[in-house]
């Protein structure tokens, strides 16, 4: 029996399984995600977001980008695809960085847009912020977060359509603690606000429990 969802007051972090997973264990859950981010709102979402900001030639950089399935989407775009882990960016397409996010191995102005998709969640509040001026400092039209809504319905949908969709054992675990360090609206808006960066526009994207964060330099 799924356990009964926690209140979700407050953001909660706890490691993830992915994080130290096999090389299968990660091909696998990378293509739940890619699953969940196409029938599941992650793409539709980043779309909506960056609608008023696509323009022939942008410049792109995905950070966080895992298998790079959000840059796919974005065609006509110059995607430069940047995770940590080299295996993670195995299935990525175009240019591929493995890199720290923490310390952006690229010159200020190196992008138009610096997006983030399911990334942010990963961290405290306090790395967030400083993760949001290095976005800003290489981006010269602004940043994109496409991240989980926290809600107790979200935290129960993997476990809830696992007999439906036969998730592995990884993206069922991983996915409610991700949930669980997700945000409300108002929580992401006030770290752009920390990070000296006002003016961002946060919106829910229903019924897939997303937010998206647009800031504008």
């Amino acid at each position: 029996m799924m356990p009964w969802p926690p209140a979700l007051t407050e953001r909660h972090i706890e490691p993830e399984l992915l994080d130290h997973a096999s090389p299968a264990e990660v091909e696998a859950n990378l293509g739940d995600l890619r699953r969940i981010n196409r029938y599941c709102g992650g793409l539709p979402t980043l779309r909506s977001a960056l609608r008023p900001l696509l323009r022939p030639g942008l410049r792109i950089l995905d950070v966080g980008a895992a298998s790079g399935d959000h840059a796919a989407a974005l065609p006509g775009a110059r995607v430069v695809s940047l995770d940590l882990s080299p295996v993670h960016l195995r299935r990525a397409t175009g240019d591929r960085v493995a890199a720290d996010a923490f310390a952006l191995p690229f010159a200020p102005g190196s992008f138009d847009i610096v997006m983030a998709n399911l990334f942010l969640h990963h961290f405290e509040d306090a790395a967030i912020v400083t993760l949001l001026r290095q976005f800003a400092r290489v981006a010269t039209a602004g940043i994109v977060i496409n991240d989980l809504e926290r809600s107790r319905l979200a935290w129960s949908f993997l476990p809830l359509t696992a007999p439906l969709f036969g998730w592995h054992p990884i993206t069922l675990h991983d996915g409610p603690v991700s949930v669980a360090a997700g945000f409300r609206p108002a929580e992401l808006a006030g770290l752009f606000a920390r990070a000296g960066l006002p003016g961002v526009r946060v919106r829910r994207h229903r019924p897939w429990f997303r937010l998206s964060a647009v800031w504008r330099a």
